[in-house]
């Protein structure tokens, strides 16, 4: 196996476990990895530190798959997905008759940097994110159904688009297209769209917080900015809202989420959908609301963009605050890794001013237990969120 030298003193951040080994750390390289090998990573001593996937391009040079010097066999792989799976069937979310969409592999999250693996019913969808984790697509599929037996039917690869490969392309490794891509999430129905759709058809992450809105939607105008599948508009409705929009720039978004709240309340003249920019709607709208969802994609992909990023945040919570009515509730969220929690809020207090409303806090959300945050890793920890009283 090729091996992988580092610098002096560049052995510390793996002694408290972080996954990710910088290509500044590295001294010299022992052989002619490619992209994706898995590597030996040692210290400047010559000391075993880990072993992980090899990527010469980027900043990120080896993604640590183990810090104990043991076969990265099939036998390590199935144990992964396992532990993965034992912790998903702990917090009741593998055989939940209410709910049968999660998430399974979160990357470091679950020790397994470079792969997410989410379940909708009875098909797995996989993504690679690098290429040491495609190169397996086979054997985890074969796992898979190892470990689920026929409670899962089809394992779909949708790769292209998150890797720059060229070889990528998005297909079933086993079985097809169920003949109803629906599925249920805490009593409500949906459908996906792991095919043609964003991430892997779904955005899992906001399960627990699209439930809060339930709670809190009874008799109000809910306004779902960025609404793309429309399930936050869906909870809303259950909730007991008087009137629901649901906006978003995309047509096709805007298909999905009208086929959402038809298959949960068909003929229910509560909802009405828009296809516009998020930012032009709130400027050009008359109508305010009492019950506000700003839940917009990364604005930040990489630190690079983070300071235009943070501009974005506030114009937007400033605009949607200048339209939500005096004791309203106000849910707003970031999803990039690059913005830390404390930067977010920040860029919600500064909306405030700017807006001239006063707001209090009076919940504080994350990513649910499917979506693991690695102690030793805090990058994991991406999805952040306020719910606001508004004043």
């Amino acid at each position: 196996m090729d091996k992988i030298y580092l610098k002096p003193g560049r052995e510390e951040s793996l002694l408290r476990f972080h996954p990710w080994i910088f290509s500044g750390a590295i001294k010299k390289v022992n052989g002619s990895p490619g992209t994706g090998d898995i590597v030996e990573v040692y210290s400047a001593s010559g000391e075993f530190a880990a072993v992980g996937h090899y990527q010469p391009v980027g900043s990120i040079s080896v993604r640590v798959l183990s810090f104990s010097n043991r076969p990265v066999d099939r036998d390590f792989w199935k144990e992964k997905l396992q532990n993965a799976y034992r912790l998903r069937q702990c917090v009741g979310l593998t055989d939940n008759p209410h709910n049968n969409v999660y998430r399974l592999i979160h990357g470091e999250g679950d020790g397994l940097p470079g792969l997410v693996i989410d379940i909708y019913g009875q098909t797995a969808v996989f993504q690679a994110h690098t290429s040491g984790m495609y190169r397996l697509r086979s054997l985890f599929a074969e796992l898979l159904v190892e470990i689920y037996g026929d409670k899962l039917t089809a394992v779909y690869d949708k790769s292209e688009g998150t890797l720059s490969v060229s070889e990528t392309s998005n297909g079933y490794l086993i079985g097809k297209m169920p003949e109803t891509g629906t599925f249920t999430e805490y009593g409500n129905h949906f459908t996906a769209d792991w095919e043609g759709g964003q991430k892997t058809g779904f955005f899992i992450d906001q399960r627990e917080n699209r439930r809060l809105v339930e709670q809190y939607a009874k008799g109000r105008t809910v306004l779902n900015m960025f609404g793309y599948t429309g399930a936050f508009s869906v909870y809303a409705l259950r909730g007991g809202a008087k009137e629901v929009h649901t906006v978003d720039s995309s047509q096709r978004a805007i298909d999905a989420a009208n086929r959402n709240v038809m298959l949960n309340f068909p003929d229910d003249n509560r909802h009405q959908s828009f296809v516009s920019d998020c930012f032009q709607f709130l400027k050009e709208t008359k109508q305010t609301y009492d019950l506000m969802i700003v839940d917009p994609p990364a604005f930040a992909k990489n630190h690079k963009a983070l300071k235009n990023a943070l501009q974005a945040y506030k114009r937007l919570n400033a605009n949607a605050l200048n339209i939500t009515r005096p004791g309203g509730m106000f849910f707003t969220f970031s999803c990039s890794q690059a913005v830390s929690k404390d930067q977010f809020r920040s860029a919600v207090f500064s909306a405030a001013i700017e807006s001239k409303r006063r707001v209090r806090i009076i919940h504080q959300l994350t990513q649910p237990a499917d979506h693991p945050v690695n102690i030793f890793h805090p990058e994991s920890e991406y999805l952040k969120g306020l719910v606001l009283f508004v004043e």
